[in-house]
């Protein structure tokens, strides 16, 4: 009986760790998806506890056949678990929405896995007779196991298997395990006290179950790449799905574009004009060394290495996929930038970067981060990072941000320069037009009380675009995006992401 009750728990932590690892997926796919954002992420936890609940008091009347019945519930987890990844993918390339789809799948499986413990409680009891001790110590080690599964299926997702298997496959795979879980239990557990006839039955239904995860797991990449291209008007060249973030570069002719989590970054057709209004400003009259944080692509870079007094280029990028992508995919457009011995690569979080020690100082800082539409990319537009970056500027050095559309998010444009100058910077705030994303914005800031003022560098090469007669004009701003007074967004109150939000109602 020990023997028993030792594979059970180990079935238990087993299953504890795909449940865990189900949520997960469908958390990490939502946000790729649709931006995720902490209303979604705590409807899709609370929506999980709550299903965890009614799954346990669903299973009520079905305890006096455990054994079976916790073998339909393993089956019915293993494969709505494994194929949920495929149909929130599925639903969101072919439909347009995947809410209907990640809340049906959360309530799904929430309940099947609320329902195993219950069963589990039961099968561990079964022919055993009970006082409140030995009820507590079956209660601890079943609990215990429970929530040793869930660490482990914490830390596996993560680590091992988003990062080699992606979201779908991930999910496949774990419902293989689920299964195979289950299989265990039916052939080492439950052939005692089930009959032959539901002992086949069981396994005839898991192994269907198994054929049909192993047929996804085998054509899980026609599937990605078939619904992937579908959210894409041009044909896609590469992707990859990194620790970070969805990455995905399509090419039609000359127009090269790259996406990360679905928004668009830079079209080759018109991105100078962007680049060089980042770029050119923030070197003053003379900068010689300059910290890019952000700006994983390499356009930054190009400019900067046009410049022959600029001799140092500091590139703090988080995601080392982008640089592969950049030094490969992205070259023709970044001229192998990243590959100069001028330029030195640093892979992290900005914001914990400019924490370190022996920074340095920098004449220029370009700040050319995605839009603030998560939580996370929030924090990078917050009154204590622009603290942090001011650490890193020299005396009289100047910084840039890219700050998004005062058209189409004036709010967050605005916030960002509220944000800014709460941090000790003077700041003139700029835009121009690029066809792509429309009327784009930009703050030039510098420590102090005077508020720079937007210049071409006198040694600048020929620029496609930008000339001092557009800089001047790029810092007058009609009524309709006129400036905003706003509060700061802060890490304690990140304003700018919902700012981000509403800006695209």
């Amino acid at each position: 009986m020990t023997c028993w009750r030792a594979l059970l728990l180990a079935a238990v932590a087993a299953c504890a760790a795909c449940g865990i690892i189900y949520e997960l997926a469908l958390l990490t796919l939502s946000a790729s998806l649709d931006g995720g954002g902490i209303i979604a992420t705590s409807l899709i936890v609370a929506g999980y506890i709550a299903a965890l609940g009614a799954g346990a008091l669903l299973v009520k009347p079905l305890l006096e056949r455990a054994e079976i019945t916790f073998i339909a519930v393993e089956a019915l987890l293993g494969i709505v678990g494994g194929l949920s990844a495929t149909a929130l993918y599925v639903a969101f390339s072919f439909i347009g929405g995947s809410l209907w789809v990640l809340a049906l799948g959360t309530a799904l499986i929430g309940a099947l896995v609320g329902a195993e413990v219950p069963l589990l409680m039961t099968l561990l009891q079964r022919g055993r007779t009970t006082g409140a001790t030995d009820a507590g110590r079956v209660l601890a080690n079943l609990t215990a196991a429970d929530y040793l599964g869930a660490l482990i299926g914490g830390l596996v997702w993560p680590f091992i298997l988003l990062p080699h298997l992606g979201m779908i496959r991930g999910a496949a795979a774990t419902g293989i395990i689920n299964l195979a879980a289950a299989a265990v239990v039916a052939v080492f557990l439950l052939r005692q006290v089930v009959s032959v006839r539901q002992l086949g039955t069981a396994l005839c239904a898991l192994a269907a179950a198994l054929v049909l995860l192993a047929t996804l797991l085998a054509r899980a990449a026609d599937i990605e790449t078939t619904s992937r291209q579908r959210l894409y008007a041009d044909p896609i060249i590469a992707y990859r799905h990194s620790a970070y973030q969805e990455i995905v570069i399509t090419r039609r002719g000359k127009d090269m574009r790259l996406y990360l989590d679905g928004g668009l970054q830079f079209c080759t057709l018109d991105e100078y004009r962007y680049t060089e209004s980042l770029v050119y400003p923030a070197l003053g009259q003379g900068a010689r060394s300059v910290l890019v944080l952000g700006g994983g692509d390499g356009l930054a870079a190009r400019e900067l290495l046009r410049q022959p007094r600029v001799d140092k280029i500091v590139q703090v990028e988080l995601d080392p996929a982008v640089v592969e992508l950049a030094r490969t995919t992205m070259r023709s457009a970044n001229g192998g930038s990243l590959d100069n011995p001028r330029v030195e690569i640093v892979t992290g979080d900005a914001m914990t970067w400019l924490r370190g020690p022996n920074l340095g100082k920098f004449d220029a800082v370009i700040v050319d981060l995605p839009d603030p539409d998560t939580p996370v990319l929030g924090r990078l537009y917050s009154t204590e990072f622009y603290t942090l970056a001011a650490r890193a500027l020299a005396p009289g050095g100047l910084m840039v941000v890219q700050a998004g559309s005062p058209y189409s998010t004036p709010k967050a444009f605005w916030r960002t320069v509220s944000t800014i100058q709460a941090a000790g910077y003077a700041v003139t705030p700029y835009h121009v037009h690029v066809p792509t994303f429309g009327d784009w914005g930009f703050a030039l800031a510098t420590r102090g009380d005077t508020a720079p003022r937007p210049s071409v560098p006198r040694e600048a090469p020929p620029l496609r675009f930008l000339n001092q007669s557009v800089l001047d004009a790029a810092t007058v701003f009609s009524d309709d995006i006129r400036p905003l007074e706003l509060d700061p967004s802060t890490l304690e109150h990140p304003r700018v992401v919902e700012d981000m939000r509403h800006g695209y109602d």
